[in-house]
């Protein structure tokens, strides 16, 4: 079972800045569709950011011009940097792999890492 385990969460004020980490138990990074999700407080979980097998990334529209997802295949880790927060980034943050073989499609979630952005 591949596991997922994301860092780098915490708390600071708005403007600031933090790198999440999301480091796989197995190479998959490189091979897998890799995303970034977030949960804020009575709400559902929300895209973020995805970066592709190929390196090509995607992001939502709150995260455009702000955030910036990357990987590093040879640390099986995925980061995204998050610079100038907002308060209403405040939530919990999820890493997401998605792989298949064609036949088989296979998903993973990290735990979850906090981020509050206070005022």
């Amino acid at each position: 079972q591949v596991q997922l385990v994301e860092s780098g969460g915490g708390q600071v004020q708005a403007g600031g800045s933090l790198r999440l980490s999301c480091t796989a138990s197995e190479s998959i990074i490189s091979s897998s569709v890799m995303e970034w999700y977030r949960q804020a407080p009575g709400k559902q979980r929300e895209f973020v950011a995805h970066v592709s097998r190929t390196g090509r990334p995607h992001y939502e529209d709150p995260a455009k011009g702000r955030f910036t997802i990357s990987r590093d295949d040879a640390k099986n880790t995925l980061y995204l940097q998050m610079n100038s927060l907002k308060p209403e980034d405040t939530a919990v943050y999820y890493c997401h792999s998605i792989k298949s073989d064609g036949l088989t499609l296979y998903e993973y979630w990290g735990q979850g890492t906090q981020v509050t952005v206070s005022s």
